[in-house]
């Protein structure tokens, strides 16, 4: 791959949920538009709950007024009784890169969600879908085994899958089922190849374990004091607890539970941040084995100047690199 123009390379931000994607995607989107004389910078979001209309406190979505007038893309593009799909997101989002650059701007992609970011980077397809068979299968994630009996069964057809998705993550569990029988292959056979598109860089943002925990704790009681409760009591009266994603996600999901008075403020707090930390490592784990994830050490004492000098020396080192490509 060549790149003629270093604008119109694709910087991904990805890393574990609260480790500062957001701020350092919006740092990158001011200055590389300047740098390199764009038409200034834009950014597609990779968050699968951030999709959701509504869905803005519990989900650490960037408030309008804190996104500098930078456009942002994937946001709020669903109602909470529809069902997130990675196949449509990929359409969309690729599309939205292509009006970016059209555009002459520079493109970041920031999202913790590891399945969307390489939907929207790499070569994948996704196979269709069945309602039928879907419907059937959650039924039985709705039965006695609940979601880990289909774990099981996956585990039996498909153990690499098996072995890469939470037996709690019913969804993505169902997904896999549904793509063995509609196919008759692995699911594993129709995850991503580790290959760009287009031009791209991934950076990472990694901090110290202790401290990530510490600001999942600080973020989850932002979140009670920005209003979680009250965003999820209006989300409920828009059919909330009949949304098959959008109600199970983390925050709302206890969110509810201390409405229904099933859970106090301070467990559902304790939940949250559990659940969050749980998910900061799967997020890790998943970046882990692709060698070209980039990652900036975020030690104590790191300023945001100090991680935007770093990000934007590799993100030149990437553009010069395909430059070069271009040239021989």
């Amino acid at each position: 791959m060549t790149l003629a123009n270093p604008s119109q390379l694709i910087v991904a931000v990805v890393g574990p949920t609260a480790s500062g994607k957001s701020d350092l995607a919006l740092d990158l989107a001011e200055e590389l538009g300047r740098r390199w004389e764009a038409n200034g910078g834009q950014i597609v979001s990779a968050d699968a709950l951030q999709l959701y209309r509504g869905m803005d406190v519990g989900t650490a979505k960037t408030p309008l007024e804190e996104r500098r007038g930078i456009p942002h893309y994937q946001l709020d593009v669903l109602d909470i009784s529809q069902e997130a799909s990675v196949a449509h997101y990929q359409t969309h989002a690729r599309a939205d890169l292509a009006t970016i650059h059209g555009e002459g701007s520079v493109a970041i992609v920031a999202g913790g969600s590891g399945l969307y970011q390489r939907a929207l980077l790499d070569h994948i397809e996704f196979p269709g879908t069945d309602p039928k068979v879907r419907s059937a299968l959650e039924e039985e994630a709705e039965g006695p085994l609940g979601s880990r009996g289909l774990h099981g069964k996956l585990e039996a057809l498909d153990p690499v899958s098996a072995s890469r998705i939470d037996p709690h993550n019913a969804r993505r569990i169902i997904r896999a089922l549904e793509v063995i029988e509609l196919t008759g292959k692995p699911y594993s056979s129709h995850m991503p190849v580790k290959e760009f598109v287009k031009p791209s860089v991934m950076i990472a943002i990694r901090r110290d374990l202790d401290e990530l925990d510490r600001r999942i704790v600080l973020r989850t009681q932002m979140m009670f004091d920005d209003g979680l409760i009250e965003e999820t009591r209006a989300l409920i009266d828009q059919g909330l607890r009949d949304a098959k994603t959008a109600s199970k996600a983390t925050g709302y999901a206890q969110a509810i539970a201390v409405i229904n008075g099933q859970m106090t403020i301070d467990e559902a707090k304790e939940s949250i941040a559990i659940a969050t930390r749980q998910l900061a490592r799967r997020q890790i784990k998943w970046l882990r084995p692709d060698h070209r994830v980039i990652w900036i050490d975020a030690e104590e004492g790191t300023s945001k100047n100090d991680l935007l000098d770093r990000a934007l020396e590799i993100v030149q080192k990437t553009a010069d690199y395909y430059a070069g490509a271009q040239t021989h």
